[in-house]
């Protein structure tokens, strides 16, 4: 959520910061402002409520605004409507310190109310303004001192933040903190950059630094000095991105979400090989965990796994719930992080909690990782981000290769989860002894069959576009399936209601008959998805029952089942596989359906309203 961009150096900064944050939309926001000190150390600040277009056009793309270092914001509003009053940066009322912040300050009230007895006025709604006010009053208070002043405002806020100041003192130079809010720095011969988020900094610099939560940089043309919460230098080592510069950008899709959509067999594949080495015959496999420091011994006397994730994340541990248990009778439980933070959960003896994330920095999973680490149970991470907090935190970690994700509804991030779980799942079983290496063998060629069979069914993705046009004026959908179907209709379900705005909601199909079925009326759209063997008939059966009420009905299933046409008004097939990985390729169809329903009811597809694509607050 929001997104921060600085840069000190001896370029124009303005351009540069309207740049870096036309590379975080992705992230969420409702309004967006820069501020650049120019020559005699006074702040130049523009901010404009709405997309960032608009505030580019009000700085002629940054060329109106004179000065080499500066900050940059998208705001995503929780305290405060959006407006350019509430838009960041904020401002102390003689512009000595200008500021912008992503996180939630708790305690702000207190804090006003202190800066209020103190003489401090206030124009906003914000508890960024506060933040950035109770800078001041250390900096003022004590010596003057930048570092010491956020050190003393680190300790009396309460909540979450990344924040980047800029002190009409300290010119050329920009200092920055961060708690529990992501933020990254990067460094070259002759400027540094700070951002939300790597893509923001790719264009300037592959050599990459993340802050620690309680630590704070001096930014300048020069380089980056880092400290702790104590003022000291901190030495760290810069982490080398090898990204794709190209994976950034749309690349002649219209939209970010189908790019990576059609992305995913490479995603899946890179990630396939990212841990299972073949034999130079091709007859066998090495599933090889050692990089990610993963070991046999770590894994071996598990009893008990917890998967905490939140949104598509919390469906893919869904899925490997089911495959986790089938493979080897460890029992399984897929908890929502936002619930199982909070829960006093007495953990078995022997557990392991998996805690999922694609950006590795989501509030809810981070907090849970940290429950369990206090608890002295062993972790594991599943991230998408080298160097995220969750990658740090964790006792090991699992990296997912989807690469950088930018449309807010994910997919291939999602597909890479699975995969990864899914290996972790063989890995766990061949360590159990409940399969043999031949049943190994088997479960590692189908999912190395898995990015072939997906680019087959985006082959065929005119029928599910003509078949968005029919039903993108639905106002409800129903999402049915059993098992491993229910997984997929959770996701799938997901999908619809993130970008287009459509109610929908996912139902395991046994439960129809508990209250659902009253819902059922003429026309009505229910989805049903049946890729799970021995629960087709039941889940048909579920079919047949909504269709006799009146429900226009869809079906996904595997090619074979024809003679579910003669029931469902509408079929889309995907390739048989092993059951155990049917998710990887039913949740294809969903996606391609969901994105052709939003750009049919001419929604915008990377940014839908209300989200963010990295949930970093409470």
């Amino acid at each position: 959520m929001c997104g921060i961009v600085g840069y000190c150096g001896k370029e124009q900064a303005a351009p540069i910061l309207l740049e870096g944050l036309s590379k975080l939309e992705y992230r969420g926001y409702d309004s967006a402002g820069i501020a650049v000190r120019n020559e005699d150390g006074n702040p130049e600040i523009v901010k404009a409520k709405g997309r960032l277009h608009i505030l580019a056009e009000k700085t002629n793309f940054g060329k109106s605004m004179k000065g080499t270092y500066g900050i940059g914001h998208t705001r995503w509003a929780t305290h405060g409507e959006p407006s350019v009053e509430n838009a960041h940066p904020h401002v102390t009322d003689d512009f000595n310190v200008v500021g912008v912040h992503n996180g939630i300050i708790e305690n702000y009230r207190e804090l006003k109310d202190k800066l209020i007895r103190k003489g401090y006025t206030f124009y906003s709604d914000t508890d960024t303004e506060v933040a950035i006010k109770t800078i001041d009053y250390y900096y003022k208070k004590y010596t003057h001192d930048p570092i010491e002043a956020l050190a003393k405002t680190m300790v009396r806020v309460r909540g979450s933040y990344a924040l980047a100041v800029i002190f009409r003192d300290c010119p050329n130079k920009v200092y920055v903190a961060r708690k529990d809010s992501p933020l990254v720095i990067g460094v070259t011969d002759d400027a540094s950059y700070c951002a939300s988020d790597v893509p923001a900094l790719l264009e300037h610099t592959r050599n990459i630094y993340y802050i620690n939560d309680l630590e704070m940089a001096e930014m300048s043309a020069e380089g980056t000095v880092f400290y702790n919460l104590d003022g000291d230098t901190v030495a760290k080592e810069p982490v080398l991105i090898d990204w794709d510069t190209t994976a950034a950008e749309r690349g002649g899709y219209e939209h970010f979400m189908i790019k990576e959509i059609h992305e995913q067999p490479k995603a899946v594949a890179d990630t396939l090989n990212a841990f299972i080495v073949k034999s130079e015959d091709g007859k066998n496999y090495n599933i090889d965990l050692s990089e990610s420091t993963l070991t046999d011994e770590f894994l071996k006397d598990i009893s008990n796994i917890y998967l905490v994730a939140c949104g598509s994340t919390y469906h893919a541990g869904v899925t490997a719930q089911y495959v986790i248990e089938q493979l080897t009778g460890i029992p399984v439980r897929c908890e929502l992080a936002s619930e199982f933070r909070y829960r006093d959960l007495p953990f078995c003896d022997n557990s392991l909690v998996i805690a999922v994330s694609q950006s590795g920095e989501t509030a809810d999973t981070l907090a849970a990782l940290r429950l369990a680490k206090n608890a002295g149970v062993k972790t594991l991470g599943v991230v998408n981000v080298v160097g995220s907090s969750i990658a740090r935190e964790a006792d090991c970690v699992l990296y997912t290769v989807a690469g950088p994700e930018i449309a807010v509804a994910t997919t291939k991030a999602y597909s890479s989860q699975l995969i990864v779980l899914d290996i972790l799942a063989i890995k766990l079983a061949l360590l159990k002894g409940t399969i043999d290496g031949e049943r190994a063998t088997h479960l590692i060629d189908e999912l190395f069959t898995i990015p072939d069979k997906i680019k087959s069914i985006l082959d065929d993705k005119e029928r599910l576009q003509w078949f968005a046009s029919k039903v993108a004026a639905q106002k409800d959908v129903f999402f049915i399936g059993r098992g491993i179907d229910y997984a997929v209709c959770l996701e799938g379900s997901l999908k619809l209601k993130e970008i287009t705005y459509i109610h929908s909601e996912a139902y395991a199909a046994g439960e129809l008959k508990h209250g659902t079925i009253s819902l059922i009326e003429d026309g009505l759209l229910v989805i049903s998805v049946l890729t799970q063997s021995s629960l087709f008939e039941k889940t048909l059966s579920n079919l047949v029952e909504v269709k006799s009420r009146g429900a226009y009905t869809m079906a996904l299933t595997t090619f074979g089942n024809y003679s579910i046409e003669d029931t469902a008004n509408f079929v889309t097939y995907v390739p048989r596989i092993d059951d155990l990985f049917a998710a990887s390729l039913a949740i294809v169809p969903l996606q391609l359906l969901s994105y052709y329903v939003s750009v049919a009811r001419g929604l915008d597809v990377d940014k839908p309203r209300n989200l963010a694509k990295s949930v970093t607050v409470e």
